[in-house]
């Protein structure tokens, strides 16, 4: 028992004093080597009477576990010292890393700008709006599908007597009627960008998602002008290889009314998981519905106009060739590096 002590001792001391990582690896293989003091001990254990045998190698196999935490610990202490003191000056510098606007930032920057050249102004209205200036003043009359809790969320408060429920609004058209009520009288150019939230997610939707609505109104406005405003900012945006195409549609607050549908950049068109057929589906536009007007307190008899919406996610992902909108909030910096 007094050798095991005395040799413990010893050890801690030089393992303590060890002065570099050199040295300690020298006193490892002389503390726990087969030729050591500590394995000398175990090997003479059989010489031990029966009665004593038992506590001396427990006493052993515990004073070699002490060390080696001891011995652990030392090295960890000389590696941290190592490199803290050790300077190489003839290294290069570290490169600073910087930083950039997220690929929906980047988006909205550049839709806006696009816009901008044909006149129009960006607007901000509200993302918990009024059910009416979502659904009703839109000419989604109570009992359409899209004023279900299925499909909307809708904010538990007390409602408005005029306007009822409060609701995350699904689409940013509810900025057109009050975008109308702001100006009063024509000529309106207007984008709304905002976050919107549906009950949706897949490799094409996001239950929230940033969507921006364009709306002009004005006397002798056609689907031409309609029409044209499309293929400018697709052939600025997208560039001259990708192909729109207008399909008739129904939507309840325009008439005529058409979905915006481009040629998937990740397949060309040839169909894949993402666009199953060879397009995707940009948004929807159309012409001003007369009760949409009136509900902006605009004459439909003077004045004409169209509005469009699309999700500036699923723009980037026709653009980027991204696989998954879901992407862009995983928080992986590992792809918002390549952007």
């Amino acid at each position: 028992m007094d050798n095991i002590k005395k040799l413990r001792e010893e050890a801690e001391t030089k393992i303590l004093s060890a002065q570099n990582l050199e040295d300690l690896n020298k006193l490892y293989i002389e503390i726990f080597g087969k030729n050591s003091a500590l394995a000398n001990l175990t090997k003479n254990l059989s010489s031990l009477p029966p009665e004593s045998r038992r506590q001396a190698g427990a006493n052993i196999n515990q004073a070699k576990q002490d060390l080696e935490k001891l011995y652990q610990t030392k090295r960890v202490s000389l590696v941290t010292n190592r490199k803290s003191t050790q300077i190489d000056v003839t290294a290069p510098g570290k490169k600073q890393q910087l930083g950039h606007l997220h690929l929906v930032s980047q988006a909205i920057e550049e839709i806006v700008e696009i816009f901008s050249k044909l006149g129009f102004s960006l607007q901000s209205y509200p993302e918990v709006d009024w059910d009416w200036y979502a659904f009703e003043a839109l000419n989604m009359p109570k009992g359409h599908p899209a004023r279900d809790d299925w499909e909307t969320f809708f904010v538990d408060a007390p409602q408005n007597p005029k306007y009822g429920r409060q609701v995350l609004t699904p689409h940013t058209s509810n900025g057109q009627v009050r975008e109308m009520e702001a100006v009063k009288t024509p000529p309106i150019r207007m984008i709304n960008i905002s976050r919107c939230y549906r009950r949706q997610i897949d490799v094409s939707h996001t239950p929230m998602f940033h969507q921006f609505e364009g709306l002009l109104v004005d006397k002798k406005v056609s689907i031409t002008d309609l029409k044209g405003t499309f293929d400018f900012f697709t052939k600025t945006f997208f560039g001259p290889n990708r192909i729109t195409r207008l399909r008739p549609h129904h939507f309840r607050f325009t008439e005529p009314s058409f979905e915006v549908d481009v040629t998937c950049g990740v397949c060309a068109g040839r169909g894949c998981r993402l666009c199953k057929e060879g397009w995707l589906e940009l948004g929807g536009s159309g012409m001003v519905h007369p009760k949409v007007l009136e509900a902006g307190k605009i004459d439909p008899k003077t004045y004409t106009g169209f509005a469009f919406g699309w999700g500036i996610e699923r723009t980037i992902a026709m653009k980027t060739e991204l696989p998954d909108i879901r992407l862009l909030y995983q928080n992986d910096i590992r792809f918002l590096e390549q952007f």
